[in-house]
């Protein structure tokens, strides 16, 4: 297995309005940086306006077994609904972390079926159904993904249909609430239109045997959330990401010393180096570019590539606001975009 690294970094909470006037400051360093500037204090965040979409990274890493940053995962919350976009490793312990229980998660919508981004999918389904504060889905756990998902489903109720009678038989577990109402799509398009919010989902290329392959946009109220999947430089991406207000976006980076071996090159063939990030920002232009699944593969014996020099290599492309995500960092998405970093010790996300 190909070991990665990551760096765990603070952040502090600041605003980007319309028209990316954060300044000089972010165009010359980018908001990673900026945030490290700014000082914080106790004082909790302001709770989210209506009409605002709030985005909470609940997982940036990738395969590998790591504490501070768990398998890929993203909460999207707008108009009252809880929306989950792929399921890596943890997914159900950061909902917990941040006060979000695993029976209110109104839908699960998965980019493709590589294990780091749904390996968490049976423990958010069956933690949902539990009866503990954590629990009480009072209905079936609606899933969506291309094609493959409705044979995922099925499979995984299968596989735990033990788990599943001893909990109705010995817990009053509704069986309703066991249940998974798959759904799957084979195109571009809309596939939820639900009070106001319309998720959609286009295609990307994450290789050549990796199919199907997805990315997705959340809208709502006039803001724009855009989630890339895994993928390589990818002109949809481009297309949908045009003007978002939040371009979450992959990222991979390997020591120059080794991007020629064999088993390194055969990652970086499969998702997007920094510069092409960079490329894809400057296109699409949006208010606040963001960083997940950020992949820094590496052999033994070699530092793997750290984060300030991911950002930096993106900045030969992109001046425009941007940071690298961790896990809990949380997007509020209004006439401002605001960047807000989890306190673990107070369990509250901060302003500044």
């Amino acid at each position: 297995m190909d070991h990665e690294e990551s760096i765990d970094h603070e952040h502090a909470c600041c605003s980007i309005s319309r028209g990316h006037a954060i300044g000089k400051a972010a165009a010359l360093f980018g908001v990673s940086s900026l945030l490290s500037t700014l000082a914080t204090d106790s004082v909790e965040a302001a709770e989210p306006a209506d009409n605002a979409i709030v985005v909470t990274l609940l997982g940036t890493g990738t395969p590998s077994p790591i504490p501070d940053r768990y398998g890929c995962s993203t909460l999207v919350q707008a108009a009252g609904l809880n929306l989950v976009f792929d399921t890596g490793r943890g997914a159900p312990v950061r909902l917990n972390q941040i006060g979000v229980s695993n029976g209110q998660i109104d839908a699960v919508f998965l980019t493709h079926f590589h294990s780091d981004h749904l390996n968490g999918l049976p423990d958010l389904w069956m933690t949902g159904y539990l009866p503990n504060p954590f629990g009480y889905r009072p209905r079936p756990l609606e899933l969506w993904g291309p094609k493959g998902t409705v044979r995922i489903a099925k499979a995984m109720r299968a596989t735990f249909s033990d788990d599943i009678r001893i909990r109705i038989q010995d817990q009053a577990v509704p069986e309703v609430a066991t249940e998974i109402f798959a759904n799957e799509y084979t195109r571009d398009g809309a596939i939820i239109q639900r009070k106001g919010v319309t998720v959609t989902a286009f295609e990307v290329n994450h290789g050549p045997l990796i199919k199907p392959a997805y990315g997705y946009r959340v809208d709502y109220a006039g803001r724009s959330v855009v989630i890339s999947g895994d993928t390589r430089l990818n002109e949809n991406v481009i297309s949908h990401g045009t003007g978002a207000d939040l371009l979450i976006h992959e990222v991979c980076a390997a020591p120059q010393s080794i991007v020629d071996r064999a088993e390194i090159k055969a990652i970086m063939d499969h998702h997007t180096s920094p510069e092409e990030a960079g490329t894809v920002f400057s296109r699409a232009k949006p208010r606040l570019a963001a960083y997940t699944h950020i992949s820094q593969p590496t052999i033994s014996g070699v530092r793997p590539v750290d984060i300030d020099a991911i950002v930096a290599r993106t900045r030969t492309n992109w001046s425009g606001p941007m940071i690298a995500g961790t896990d809990l960092l949380r997007f509020v998405v209004g006439s401002e975009v605001t960047v807000q970093r989890w306190d673990s010790a107070k369990r509250a996300y901060l302003a500044a």
